[in-house]
């Protein structure tokens, strides 16, 4: 099922810089402000803000961040602002107000989805807080999201993650983001680390959480596209393509459009 990029890196590189540069430019700001978690995503994407010369803000938002999370994406950080004089960084420490948030609201008896609901409001604190940046620096939210991510599982937050500007990476699959962070040269630690969402304050990767690996959900992601249904599949195919079906769909409200209730005119 491993899928190998086919993209043509240099060339992807490029037209993705001037898109950036021409959409910053239309929208009269002064570039970009990024969330970095440690991952391929988020290096990939500022490495690409930071060419178009404008201006880059890396935040580190840590909240009971594993240290190797941390350490990979000061890594990142310090090499970006090494190779481009535009790249500059602030770290929002979202411990205490997590903790805060925390002790405010009321609690249940299933721990399930207390765990779920306080991930994803970790997600949403630091939307704020780039938007709190993004407003007072007259920046964009860059999103950091991949094809597979945003468009086939739906593996972020709604209105945490997923609450940006632009989405510069989002017609990339997660092989293609790799394969261009091999060519802009992004740290070796960053390219070799299990993909985390980091959102749990444990160790669990994205495969843990969604039961299949990025190839394969690529694999199922193309195949469900070619019009295929689990019946075509057996063994771990089959059981790969059922996981994709089942996250796509229960996803869905986060990839579609808000659906709004249309009053019809004889009522109005």
């Amino acid at each position: 099922m491993a899928k190998k990029s086919t993209i043509q890196t240099e060339k992807v590189n490029n037209h993705i810089v001037e898109w950036l540069k021409n959409y910053a430019n239309n929208a009269k700001v002064n570039g970009f402000v990024i969330g970095i978690s440690g991952g391929v995503d988020s290096a990939v994407t500022s490495t690409l803000c930071a060419q178009t010369g404008l201006k880059v803000l890396c935040v580190e938002m840590p909240i009971h961040q594993a240290e190797n999370q941390v350490s990979r994406g000061r890594e990142h950080i310090e090499q970006l602002k090494k190779r481009f004089p535009n790249v500059s960084n602030v770290e929002t420490d979202l411990t205490a107000t997590f903790e805060a948030f925390k002790s405010s609201v009321p609690k249940t008896d299933d721990e399930g989805k207390i765990s779920l609901s306080l991930a994803n409001t970790r997600a949403r604190l630091r939307m704020t807080s780039l938007y709190y940046l993004a407003g007072i620096h007259g920046l964009l939210v860059a999103g950091t999201g991949n094809k597979v991510e945003d468009f086939g599982v739906g593996f972020y937050t709604k209105y945490g993650d997923g609450g940006v500007d632009l989405s510069p990476i989002a017609d990339l699959m997660k092989s293609d983001v790799y394969a261009l962070g091999e060519f802009l040269t992004i740290p070796l630690s960053i390219l070799t680390a299990a993909p985390t969402d980091g959102l749990f304050g444990d160790n669990r990767t994205d495969e843990d959480q969604l039961g299949a690996s990025y190839d394969e959900l690529e694999w199922a992601m193309l195949a469900a596209e070619s019009g295929n249904t689990p019946a075509d599949y057996s063994g771990r195919e089959k059981s790969v393509f059922e996981i994709y079906k089942r996250l796509n769909t229960s996803n869905k409200h986060k990839m579609d459009a808000i659906p709004v209730c249309i009053i019809p005119k004889t009522l109005k």
